[in-house]
């Protein structure tokens, strides 16, 4: 696993800086938790830890359950996906970059001792502290700029808006409980429309579309989820569906803002 960069995350955003990474040659093992809470489910390599193989376009992410199943998947040129929320593998794994995808708005435990280099992706991190850099995340002017010193932008809460929708484009549980979905992304919605339900405890509550769209994100059939929790995303872009199925605009940014970071520091893929 010699030259090996370790993401910690594999939702969608941080999927598109392994996606970038692994296609500039890079070889990239994922940490995950045990039960990855995705929207973009369609372009997150976290569903390898339910489905076991993704792919998402082109690029192959298997589970793996120790270091010798690492080493075979990266061999056979595919990312490589561990359950490992706490990091305890990177010694054997022993990267030479580590990047924090969670995108948790805060630090859940990444240090600047875990890899020659360690990069962070949005608010919660200050470069030069608890990493060496940190990656802008924030729709704007500076989006995927590489900051090495100080944080990136505070985290509104204001999903970036899409034909001047922006907060209905995005919604929350009103209660916690388990998702059953009625609808699956990539559906064609109308305002009003039935999307799921969250059972809790039998008593089953209604979410019904607040737009009209492209269900672009939607959380698991099966998920657990809390009170607030964002469970589904829809685009008002009914011509785009295809958008649901692959990596954003924003995404790609930011990965190659990533890997602007690594190349800038020295390091190489291995040829």
């Amino acid at each position: 696993m010699k030259k090996c960069i370790v993401v910690r995350g594999a939702g969608d955003l941080a999927t598109a800086v392994i996606y970038k990474l692994h296609n500039s040659g890079f070889k990239v093992v994922a940490l995950e938790i045990e039960e990855p809470l995705a929207i973009r489910r369609q372009v997150s390599f976290c569903e390898a830890v339910y489905e076991k193989e993704v792919t998402i376009e082109g690029v192959e992410c298997q589970l793996c359950k120790n270091k010798d199943e690492i080493e075979k998947t990266l061999s056979q040129d595919k990312v490589a996906l561990i359950v490992d929320p706490k990091g305890e593998k990177l010694s054997e794994i022993n990267p030479v970059v580590l990047i924090d995808g969670i995108l948790a708005k805060k630090n859940l435990g990444t240090t600047k001792d875990m890899a020659p280099l360690t990069i962070a992706l949005g608010p919660g991190f200050c470069a030069g502290e608890d990493v060496d850099l940190v990656i802008e995340t924030m729709r704007g002017h500076n989006l995927g700029r590489i900051i090495t010193s100080g944080r990136a932008e505070k985290n509104t809460g204001i999903p970036g808006a899409i034909k001047g929708i922006s907060k209905e484009r995005v919604m929350h549980s009103e209660h916690s409980g388990i998702m059953e979905n009625v609808c699956k992304i990539g559906d064609i919605v109308e305002k009003g429309d039935l999307l799921c339900y969250i059972n809790d405890y039998g008593k089953k509550y209604e979410v019904r579309a607040t737009i009209s769209g492209v269900l672009r994100g939607l959380l698991k059939d099966g998920a657990k989820v809390n009170k607030n929790l964002k469970i589904l995303d829809i685009d008002p872009r009914k011509e785009e569906v295809k958008n649901a199925f692959t990596i954003s605009d924003k995404a790609r940014c930011i990965a190659g803002g990533v890997l602007e970071a690594i190349l800038k520091n020295g390091i190489y893929p291995i040829n």
